[in-house]
């Protein structure tokens, strides 16, 4: 269980870092003037040779390989919504590196979110302590969680 939540944790850490860095980037390529040709083609020539942009793709990758990492491992009720988990990580991004201001309200939605992370966390925890017998220790199923 320790090894999923830290992967979790990492492949979180990925994604908002590479929001951020998508976010930096389209900001410095600027806004789309219009939806022509000409102009998609602009935005695709920017965005693919913009640093902030290619690092942003580079670090969406890195969440996703955590991610198939994690699907192959536990029951995706479990895994997808504590994913969710990216947007307080943003949030707290978005303060930091891009110094956007966040309302009370926003606030309450991050809390929100973690107080949802945690109950299924804690859902995870009783089923795995309910799965064990009384003599085995969560150590055990955390054992052959870990095992090949």
């Amino acid at each position: 269980m320790l090894k999923l939540l830290l992967i979790l944790l990492l492949g979180l850490v990925f994604e908002s870092t590479g929001v951020i860095l998508l976010k930096k980037g389209m900001t410095q390529i600027g806004e789309t003037k219009a939806v022509t040709a000409h102009e998609i083609m602009r935005m695709v020539k920017a965005e693919a040779t913009n640093v902030q942009i290619l690092l942003g793709v580079f670090f969406e990758a890195l969440f996703f390989a955590c991610l198939l990492i994690l699907m192959a491992r536990s029951d995706i009720s479990f895994l997808w919504p504590l994913t969710a988990l990216s947007f307080v990580f943003a949030t707290l991004g978005a303060m930091l590196f891009l110094h956007e201001q966040v309302s009370p309200v926003r606030w309450l939605g991050v809390i929100l979110i973690m107080i949802g992370a945690a109950c299924i966390s804690y859902s995870e925890h009783s089923k795995r302590a309910a799965a064990t017998p009384g003599t085995t220790s969560n150590a055990a199923a955390t054992r052959s969680w870990l095992a090949p």
